[in-house]
């Protein structure tokens, strides 16, 4: 009895018919993928909502524990893309994906981008928490056409408390993806994927051998960057604790986070500042002169901030205004030369050193001594300026005189 030959055993037909049987079988992929896509076209828009409540879901979860993160994206699977997919055969020449719709899991997907190697791993255990895990890879490629390539995968759905909810309910039991990886991982794999489109065939051994050697050097650069985190925040943490005991200030920098700290401790904490508030006024110190803390303590350490809040302004101000505000009396006209909004243009159209000048007056007026304190890093070449603001008094003084201007508005 003769045994039959199994379709694709090429080991026992002519390379002829091997080719041939790889042939008709890559044929019959794309017919199945054709058809697959025609179904997936069917449900594209259900995947789309999918992917846009995972990416809902995680937004809130990342946020909810201060996780930050460069991008969070989601899609559903383009259909082009799909069906390229479902007609990829294996090395052998068999259909990858007998059953495209039910084996291709990532048509619903999304994905993270974070800034460090430590993130990715805060993302994970949010991915974890939130989500069923049907499967996680973690994918290191040592292909030579795709070495370098670094990414985590994960195979999701949606939990079954969350999955009985009527919103989610559509969604339950459907399969998405969800990619992490950090921005310099994500640069090489969308250059590296460009390049290898743009081919018309395998990329140079030559092209190859760069990719891995510049895999390697973002692998480097991936860890420096988490090492010089990791610095920074024991840095900061180093400050925060010198400021809380109030020892040492000499030797902490100015920073948008050490002057938060600082001005919480002598302040009061303020929710309505921004991150951005306090980054500009740290550089306004730095402008100023000043180069630690133990300077900024020195300068306001004899003023009362609501007090000249008050009188300044007539209610109590913000944390930074208050604090810009001791500045000026402790500095006085040295505050307002070394301003980077003051001086530094056509006398008729720059209103702050007035504005200034005006805040000095009503100071003086309410008794607040105005000092003359210069940290020891005072850009002296300012002092320049002061025949420009000989022109601002002269004109706030005409001013009053004509009564353009109430003597105690600011």
């Amino acid at each position: 009895m003769t045994s039959e030959i199994p379709v694709h055993d090429t080991d026992h037909v002519s390379a002829e018919d091997a080719e041939g049987l790889i042939a008709d079988e890559a044929e019959e992929a794309k017919r199945r993928a054709h058809e697959a896509r025609v179904e997936y076209e069917a449900d594209r828009g259900l995947y789309q909502d999918y992917a846009r409540s995972l990416e809902s879901v995680l937004r809130d979860c990342l946020k909810a524990k201060d996780i930050i993160t460069h991008s969070i994206t989601s899609r559903a699977k383009d259909l082009d893309s799909f069906e390229r997919k479902a007609a990829q055969l294996t090395p052998e020449g068999t259909a990858k994906y007998p059953n495209p719709v039910k084996q291709i899991m990532d048509k619903a997907a999304v994905r993270i981008i974070t800034y460090f190697l430590s993130t990715v791993e805060d993302v994970e255990a949010v991915i974890a928490q939130q989500f069923e895990v049907v499967e996680q890879e973690r994918k290191v490629s040592d292909d030579p056409a795709r070495f370098g390539y670094q990414s985590t995968h994960y195979l999701v759905k949606h939990l079954n408390a969350r999955a009985t909810l009527p919103e989610y309910t559509r969604f339950s039991d459907r399969i998405a993806e969800i990619q992490v990886r950090t921005i310099l991982q994500h640069a090489w794999a969308e250059i590296e994927h460009d390049i290898q489109y743009k081919s018309s065939s395998v990329l140079p051994r030559m092209i190859r051998r760069r990719f891995g050697a510049l895999a390697g050097l973002i692998e480097i650069a991936d860890r420096e960057f988490q090492a010089i985190d990791d610095e920074n925040r024991a840095i900061q943490a180093e400050a925060r604790r010198k400021i809380d005991v109030g020892g040492d200030l000499e030797k902490v920098e100015i920073t948008a986070d050490s002057l938060r700290a600082f001005l919480d401790k002598n302040y009061g904490a303020d929710g309505r500042m921004s991150e951005y508030s306090y980054k500009w006024t740290a550089r306004l110190l730095l402008d100023l002169g000043f180069t630690n803390l133990a300077e900024v303590e020195a300068a306001i350490h004899d003023y009362n901030d609501d007090h000249i809040g008050r009188v300044a302004y007539g209610w109590r101000q913000g944390q930074l205004t208050r604090f810009e505000t001791v500045l000026l009396a402790s500095m006085g006209e040295a505050f307002i030369l070394a301003h980077p909004w003051a001086l530094k243009g056509p006398s008729e159209t720059l209103w702050y050193p007035m504005h200034l000048l005006q805040i000095i007056d009503k100071l003086k007026a309410s008794g607040v001594p105005i000092g003359s304190y210069q940290p020891a890093h005072y850009p002296e070449s300012v002092l320049a300026r002061a025949e420009k603001l000989d022109v601002y008094r002269r004109k706030l003084a005409e001013l009053r005189a004509e009564g353009a201007i109430d003597a105690e508005a600011t």
